[in-house]
């Protein structure tokens, strides 16, 4: 488990030169090994609860572990857009209450129901959340979060934009990496070919390499709010796919 000081960078500073999804510094993971977070025991989530999260289908519904109070959902335009729309979800004896709508980024090419490296696509699927950091220190984080000057993110994106502070604040989507160890950690399970690296991250004005972010503020919010003990998930893709 990190604890929440400052830690040494656990890699080089080129481990994030294109830290979500990209190929140097992927430092994403997954919170099972690598698939989306399947159904816990046989009540799906639309069963328990009388309201179901609005825009997720039967099928993406079904994959939200039975536990999970706590749904993050990035809601993109379209298979190729690289702009989507973050809201958090919480579920309460009425049912699941939806939060403020956060404009947000994906991938350059949009989305990918087999996320590669380096494909510029960000992973479809559902999947828990179980880890953060970032440069800055701990905002009040309920997820473990690690310190670390490997958080660092030097360089212009892809449309000419700076990335610095684009990892000040982060939460690693469990795709493809070994939950319970801080975002920088390379544990890839489906091996290195497969991607990884994958964040929730401050969003930096244009596309990212793989991963979904948000303002610094909503970052914040997100670390604030995302609770262990409720078993926070993200459920990301395209606006038809989230309703099969």
């Amino acid at each position: 488990m990190i604890n929440r000081r400052t830690a040494l960078p656990l890699l080089a500073s080129p481990l994030l030169l294109t830290g979500c999804g990209g190929s140097g510094g992927e430092a994403g993971h997954r919170a099972r090994p690598t698939r989306p977070a399947p159904a816990s025991g046989t009540t799906s989530q639309a069963e328990q609860a009388p309201h179901a999260i609005p825009g997720l289908g039967p099928t993406r519904t079904a994959a939200i572990p039975e536990q999970c109070t706590q749904a993050v959902v990035a809601t993109g335009r379209g298979p190729d857009s690289p702009q989507c729309t973050v809201v958090l979800h919480q579920r309460t004896a009425d049912g699941w209450q939806a939060g403020p709508s956060w404009p947000a980024h994906n991938a350059l090419k949009g989305w990918s129901a087999h996320h590669m490296l380096g494909d510029l696509r960000s992973p479809l699927g559902v999947y828990t959340l179980s880890d953060a950091g970032g440069l800055l220190p701990d905002p009040g984080s309920r997820l473990p979060y690690h310190e670390s000057a490997g958080f660092h993110s030097p360089g212009t994106g892809f449309e000419g934009e700076p990335l610095d502070g684009c990892f000040d604040y982060v939460i690693a989507i469990n795709y493809n990496r070994k939950p319970g160890t801080s975002p920088l950690d390379w544990t890839r399970p489906l091996g290195p070919r497969r991607g990884g690296g994958v964040w929730l991250h401050v969003d930096h004005g244009g596309p990212t390499h793989g991963c979904v972010s948000v303002a610094k503020a909503h970052m914040k919010d997100l670390l604030r709010t995302l609770d262990p003990a409720r078993h926070p998930v993200v459920a990301m893709g395209y606006a038809d796919w989230l309703a099969a």
